[in-house]
């Protein structure tokens, strides 16, 4: 599918969608249980309770990014600016819908994110990986690759302290952007 992307700034504009083109929006109040699905609909990812989805969807919105296709919900990024470090973005998590994966849906979403004026003074990305998740492994490669590859990586939570053995253990990947050390 050759599809082509259109980027929709508020949650109020309204724009012509064909079976080719991807919508990203803010998320809105009215998304929340959408975007519980969704999650639901992509292990392993953890699910958090919807609520929380509701408050990354309503308080969180200018930091987080949804994807439409269709007028279906395709991907999502849910993602905030760390309270003591308002110049790191913390992702916390991706979400992309079985059937669009492997379009690059992802990195247009981080990409159209990070163009945002809300993060405009973002000089750091972090998240955080565990050792099998493939596909986020690649995405943040692409990200650190595309702004010099200065990225560091260290155990965030461990398997067993932090864990105890519940859970694998959590990569921190810190991708420095635009070469800033």
């Amino acid at each position: 599918m050759n599809t082509s992307i259109i980027y929709q700034r508020t949650a109020l504009s309204h724009l012509y969608q064909n079976e080719d083109t991807w919508v990203f929006k803010l998320p809105s109040h009215d998304d929340g249980i959408k975007i519980h699905k969704l999650i639901a609909s992509c292990p392993p990812l953890d699910e958090n309770s919807s609520y929380c989805n509701f408050l990354q969807a309503s308080h969180f919105n200018k930091t987080c990014i949804l994807a439409e296709h269709k007028g279906e919900i395709t991907g999502f990024i849910a993602a905030y600016l760390k309270p003591d470090a308002n110049n790191e973005l913390f992702i916390w998590q991706v979400a992309v819908l079985p059937t669009m994966r492997g379009k690059g849906l992802a990195f247009h979403m981080l990409k159209e994110l990070l163009m945002r004026k809300h993060v405009q003074d973002v000089q750091v990305v972090e998240a955080t990986i565990a050792k099998s998740n493939n596909s986020s492994w690649s995405l943040f490669k692409k990200l650190d690759k595309a702004h010099g590859e200065w990225g560091t990586i260290s155990v965030f939570l461990d398997k067993q302290q932090h864990f105890k053995n519940h859970h694998d253990t959590e990569f921190l990947y810190h991708i420095p952007l635009n070469n800033n050390k």
